[in-house]
């Protein structure tokens, strides 16, 4: 199995490193992939030294799985090009996720829609990969009408300039600004780019990305992404109206049962998720778990997840070792 990695020297490409050498992805040639200024340089993976190589030399490579995590317009230019020779493409960034043609994965809740012909397939955003993987079990079950959605999304899911910059502002030295304002001991309800109608690119993949995972547009999703000054981890505060009304015990065990997701909900002990104990984990963290007072068939809970993780680098992971799994993928 050649398993090439596309952004390898950036923050999900090495947590993807990191992810890959814990689930013991079976891997018989690592293929490292950089921009033309990292061509050259060496990078170690699973206790060996690793040349990275240009796009061009990782084609002629002919990898089974490429894992791309190098933007947007890079995906669009490259992604196709490895398809072309056989590669199946699980891509990380927004470029493929609300293609028609391409699926939109998080594989414990929609892994079965894959194919042998799916070459490029879109892993979700992080804040939407949190959301959906707590809403799914409640969904089945109560069915959905309407979700109003605030985030708390930590520094690190604009990347290693934004954590720079939280990091000398903590420390009170003058550096490079990844935001418009400080962001130490501030929150700037700003993510990602403002569209036309008001609203950031983040908080429309929020608004967009579920209806297309969960393959269901009876429902809608409302969001508002906020960046605060954390180095890890994505908070979001969840309002979801069902059709039906549902018991808070029911709707705990729905969540305690489901593989991936964790309770973490007791007032008295002030048990509670924060991003904080999610750092370096997989699993999606659930509590406040409450009923809204204000409106029928209305619950509120408090949804945490390590973004460079489940929200990034794990899923995709998850994604090519169901692909393996099912021989969707085989060797070249």
């Amino acid at each position: 199995m050649k398993l090439a990695v596309v952004g390898v020297t950036g923050m999900v490409g090495e947590v993807m490193r990191k992810v890959l050498t814990e689930r013991n992805f079976e891997i018989t040639k690592f293929i490292p992939v950089a921009s033309p200024r990292s061509v050259g340089k060496k990078i170690a993976f699973q206790g060996q030294e690793h040349t990275i190589v240009s796009m061009e030399d990782a084609i002629a490579a002919r990898p089974d799985i490429a894992i791309f995590s190098a933007g947007g317009g890079t995906s669009l230019e490259w992604a196709p090009k490895f398809a072309a020779v056989g590669t199946t493409v699980i891509d990380n960034s927004s470029a493929w996720r609300m293609d028609p043609t391409k699926k939109l994965v998080v594989p414990e809740i929609n892994a079965k829609i894959l194919t042998k012909e799916d070459k490029i397939i879109a892993n979700p955003n992080c804040s939407t990969i949190q959301l959906v993987m707590a809403l799914a079990p409640l969904h089945r079950e109560y069915t959905m009408k309407r979700v109003v959605v605030s985030t708390y999304q930590s520094v690190s899911g604009t990347g290693v300039k934004a954590v720079q910059q939280l990091e000398n502002e903590i420390k009170g030295v003058e550096g490079e600004m990844a935001y418009p304002y400080p962001i130490a001991k501030n929150a700037l309800p700003h993510c990602d780019v403002f569209e036309d109608n008001g609203y950031t690119k983040e908080e429309m993949k929020l608004a967009r990305e579920p209806q297309k995972i969960f393959d269901d547009k009876t429902f809608s999703v409302s969001a508002t992404a906020v960046r605060i000054p954390t180095a890890g981890g994505h908070s979001e505060a969840v309002n979801v109206e069902f059709a039906q009304d549902f018991e808070l015990g029911h709707v705990r065990k729905l969540l305690h049962d489901t593989s991936g997701i964790v309770v973490q909900d007791n007032t008295d002990t002030n048990t509670y998720p924060m991003p904080m104990y999610a750092h370096d984990k997989d699993e999606v963290f659930v509590g406040r778990i409450r009923r809204d007072e204000t409106q029928a068939n209305t619950l509120n809970m408090w949804v945490v997840a390590d973004n460079l993780r489940k929200g990034a680098a794990t899923n995709a992971v998850q994604i090519a070792e169901y692909l393996v799994a099912n021989n969707l993928v085989k060797p070249q």
